[in-house]
């Protein structure tokens, strides 16, 4: 494991909240590290860090039973841990309303959005950007390079998690 890989592990093992456990590394694909989320049921995600700082998550949270797409900025400001704030989001210029939730993690300001239906999410991997929207305008746009392939080792995980 390189330093960088160990470092961004380190940085991952970190508590989402004080609730949350510890994520443990079970991977690489497609440039994305798959990682296995305890405090979600042991779900299996994907996340990058992206050049702005940003950290992406795309996952399965099977306490609940979905999938989700999570996203946090030190530069976003505002966001309330637990209210929801309508978004909209493009992929590849299918446009979709939605619901956001925000979190934090280690202090760092996020948005957790929700999908009842995980085959939204191959749909999602094998788009180029996701383009996230505020009533302000733009948020971020999500470069999804590679996340299809991560996306796959994803669901390996998820079946070997039982």
């Amino acid at each position: 494991m390189n330093i960088f890989k160990l470092a961004m592990t380190t940085a991952c093992l970190l508590p989402l909240s004080v609730q949350a456990q510890e994520l443990q590394y079970w991977g690489e694909a497609g440039g994305w590290d798959v990682m296995i989320d305890p405090s979600l049921g042991n779900g299996c995600l994907i996340q990058t860090t992206k050049n702005d700082g940003s950290v992406v998550r795309i996952g399965f949270d099977r306490n609940q039973g979905n999938a989700y797409v999570t996203a946090f900025n030190t530069a976003w400001e505002g966001i309330e841990e637990g209210e929801t704030y309508p978004i909209a989001f493009d992929l590849d210029g299918q446009e979709y309303d939605g619901e956001a939730t925000g979190i934090y993690l280690n202090d760092v300001p996020g948005a957790d959005i929700a999908f009842s239906n995980s085959d939204f999410l191959f749909d999602l991997a094998q788009k180029y950007t996701m383009t996230l929207y505020n009533e302000h305008g733009e948020v971020m746009a999500i470069d999804l390079q590679g996340s299809y392939v991560g996306f796959e080792a994803t669901v390996a995980c998820q079946k070997e998690m039982g």
